[in-house]
């Protein structure tokens, strides 16, 4: 087995696009590397929310091991959390892996959470504005993304396009100036050297992934998951804000779509986005970070990574 300390490397990080095997490939290198994974997915820290975000603790077993994990069923749906929490939250994790000598691995497809993290973003707390939020939750995606790009083309390039809650909460960050100017980049102290891996496929193998997925999703009960969320005192705006599962469900049983129209919608909505991903993972390899792209995510490609020479 390959040990944790035969490098040097103090932060592995596995992305990729949706459908792709993230997580599948990240519990094979904690094991063989003596890891633990730290989640990068901004909507698996929402307890209740499992079939919808792809969240399946099962994953984490291999051979009848169980690899730690971190950042998950951890907030309710009603609470807010957002990119700033999730550094303090890595932060703290990050130092306590350490403490044990194990590798920490951030896994997850959240491309900005794991923006901020390589490049050490500073995000000044900004308090919620409840009258603004009003206001934009009542725009289509269309138009905040419009407004959102009339404020900062530069904030639009870097964010996710996935959630009305995440485009939201960046029009307010960006909307109040003061706090926006004390927004820099700096000097990352914590992590020195981290090793990036991405997981590719062919285009038209994501595709057919994707597709698969759904269905199986929707077999599973996807749709039934949000009726009880629903009954939890979820409402309807906030389900809207929740991903694109979570948003077209919503329209059926609001009567909006029928069956058929959702999951050709919710098909194709996905589909766009794992574009859109890799188009963000592509700028993040243009801001100077090095991605190691790992063809269908082999284990044996990433570990040659590793081994010694």
């Amino acid at each position: 087995m390959i040990k944790s300390y035969y490098t040097d490397h103090d932060l592995l990080v596995v992305l990729g696009p949706t459908a792709t095997g993230k997580t599948r490939l990240a519990v094979q290198l904690a094991n063989e590397l003596e890891g633990e994974i730290i989640s990068a997915d901004s909507r698996q820290v929402y307890r209740g929310m499992d079939i919808g975000t792809g969240k399946d603790q099962n994953e984490y077993k291999l051979k009848g091991k169980t690899i730690s994990y971190h950042l998950i069923d951890i907030a309710d749906p009603q609470e807010e959390y957002n990119v700033f929490q999730f550094q303090k939250d890595f932060q703290k994790i990050f130092l306590n892996i350490h403490k044990y000598e194990k590798l920490p691995i951030l896994c997850g497809g959240t491309g900005f959470y794991i923006k901020a993290i390589l490049m050490d973003f500073h995000l000044p707390p900004v308090s919620p504005d409840k009258k603004l939020r009003k206001e934009l939750e009542n725009w289509k995606m269309d138009d905040l993304i419009l407004e959102l790009e009339s404020i900062s083309s530069s904030e639009l390039k870097n964010s996710s396009l996935e959630t009305k809650r995440r485009i939201i909460r960046t029009i307010e960050v960006e909307r109040n100036s003061e706090k926006k100017q004390q927004r820099k980049r700096r000097i990352n102290l914590k992590i020195q050297n981290p090793i990036v891996l991405g997981i590719e496929y062919p285009r038209e193998i994501i595709r057919e992934r994707i597709t698969k997925r759904l269905h199986e999703r929707l077999d599973q009960g996807m749709v039934h998951e949000v009726e009880i969320l629903i009954d939890r005192g979820i409402t309807h705006e906030q389900l809207d804000r929740f991903g694109l599962e979570y948003r077209f469900i919503n329209r059926y049983l609001l009567g909006q779509l029928t069956k058929n129209e959702m999951v050709e919608k919710l098909n194709t909505a996905i589909h766009q986005f794992a574009k859109r991903q890799m188009t963000f993972f592509r700028n993040i390899e243009k801001n100077g970070i090095r991605i190691h792209w790992i063809p269908e995510g082999n284990l044996n490609s990433a570990l040659d990574l590793f081994r010694l020479k």
